[in-house]
């Protein structure tokens, strides 16, 4: 006979292990949310005042922000009163803002100018009223503003924010993407386009326009040049710089035990270091074949067009083994995108 939801409530509340705990709530969630999201909201919005595995107050907020609808004003005491309990504070802005919206802006710009409120929190306030808000407050900052610095916090700039009455900016736009994306006609066009539709459903699922990511775009001509000056690239690969340049791209398949970062024109130059060239001493270093640009990395093994072959065969090697012992990876570049697409 299945549990009734206040069977689950009981157990929750009396369990005192968290892995099991997570099942509970994993399965009060899926099985009630739809029917009796209401009541569900009740039980967890009740463990994060009084439950006794104290961890998990924390982590409920995410189920609970996740449940609520926006504006939905019956759960805004709620939320006033989380951003109040240093460790709810972080994430209960964003279940304040969900609910009241700008109505909630004075609450938080106290919050943030508060010396004694955990530096993360008024951060998290500064980055969730800049996405709420389309102001630039998080320009040229670290995605995660648990990163961020006392001197980062942008508190002279949101005060005069609000004395010129909260206006909503403009927000960030988003990466120039080449046309061919879209209509893509030759082969390889097909095959970065592909590699496109896969980084877009990283990209509709968590995007950050403050710092894109999982985007091919439009090279800066400058970058271009730079590269240009330093190697003599195979064409293929210098027309996917060109057009498709990768911006904080990470592909996650079972090719790449830890993931792929695949390298653009804005970083191509400086990804160079620790392997053909020690920053530290300035110098080249003698043991990294001079054909050999890192063009990718996984878990820091790297990924090499060998430029002398017109193709842009890719090569990799393991890092920490005392020399580098390379083997070819693909034929060429265009193989090389075959194989992350698989």
């Amino acid at each position: 006979m299945a549990k009734s939801i206040e069977q689950f409530e009981k157990e929750i509340f009396s369990e005192t292990d968290g892995s099991k705990f997570s099942k509970l709530k994993n399965k009060l969630v899926k099985n009630f949310s739809e029917n009796s999201r209401e009541k569900v909201l009740e039980i967890l919005m009740d463990y994060c005042r009084s439950g006794q595995l104290l961890h998990w107050r924390n982590f409920l907020l995410s189920d609970i922000i996740r449940l609520i609808k926006v504006n939905e004003a019956n759960y805004i005491p709620f939320f006033e009163w989380a951003i109040t309990q240093s460790k709810l504070t972080y994430w209960g802005i964003d279940g304040l803002l969900k609910t009241k919206g700008f109505n909630c802006y004075d609450q938080l710009l106290e919050l943030l100018t508060d010396e004694n409120v955990e530096l993360a929190s008024r951060s998290k306030a500064i980055k969730s009223l800049a996405a709420h808000s389309d102001q630039p407050f998080d320009r040229d900052l670290p995605k995660d503003p648990g990163y961020w610095k006392v001197s980062d916090l942008r508190i002279d700039e949101i005060i005069e924010w609000k004395e010129n009455g909260y206006n909503s900016g403009s927000g960030y736009e988003e990466p120039l993407r080449h046309p061919s994306l879209d209509n893509p006609k030759t082969e390889f066009e097909k095959i970065v386009a592909k590699l496109d539709n896969l980084l877009k459903i990283e990209r509709n699922t968590n995007q950050d326009l403050s710092n894109p990511s999982d985007w091919l775009t439009i090279a800066d001509e400058n970058k271009i040049l730079e590269i240009e000056k330093k190697w003599d690239l195979p064409t293929g690969y210098l027309e996917f710089l060109k057009k498709y340049s990768p911006l904080n791209v990470y592909i996650d398949n079972d090719n790449f035990f830890q993931g792929l970062n695949l390298y653009g024109a804005n970083d191509l130059i400086k990804r160079q270091e620790g392997y053909s060239y020690n920053p530290i001493k300035d110098e080249i270093i003698n043991d990294w074949p001079n054909n050999f640009v890192v063009i990718a990395e996984s878990g820091a093994d790297p990924y090499c067009i060998d430029i002398s072959d017109s193709q842009g065969a890719i090569y990799t090697s393991m890092h920490g083994t005392g020399e580098w012992e390379f083997e070819k990876f693909s034929e060429s570049f265009e193989d090389f995108l075959v194989e992350i697409l698989k």
